[in-house]
């Protein structure tokens, strides 16, 4: 039973998948931090205090709070954009690696 969940494992990539998952999930949480307590007082604390609010959620029309969308959606783009840094870099090293190996 061990040797198949073992086999398990290694077939699907389990493990893998789990680190991902962690290192997402940490990634996820440095960008809140980044875009909530860096990105949001920096680049909206004028406005905000303009509006006589203390933070971004706060932002709501008829009881629609759409400043955590608008939280939401800078999360979003941060954390895509640093993936698809992350995934640039790594088709450049494959594409060295390549290199390397035809020579």
């Amino acid at each position: 039973m061990i040797k198949e969940f073992m086999e398990f494992l290694k077939q699907y990539n389990v493990i893998g998948l789990a680190i991902a998952v962690i290192i997402g999930g940490k990634l996820n949480a440095l960008v809140s931090s980044l875009v909530n307590d860096f990105l949001t007082p920096l680049i909206f604390n004028p406005v905000l205090s303009a509006l006589g609010l203390k933070s971004i959620e706060e932002l709501s029309w008829r009881g629609i709070f759409y400043g955590k969308l608008v939280s939401a959606t800078i999360d979003f783009l941060v954390v895509a954009f640093i993936v698809f840094l992350m995934i640039r870099w790594l088709n450049r090293l494959a594409k060295a690696n390549e290199k390397k190996e035809k020579k």
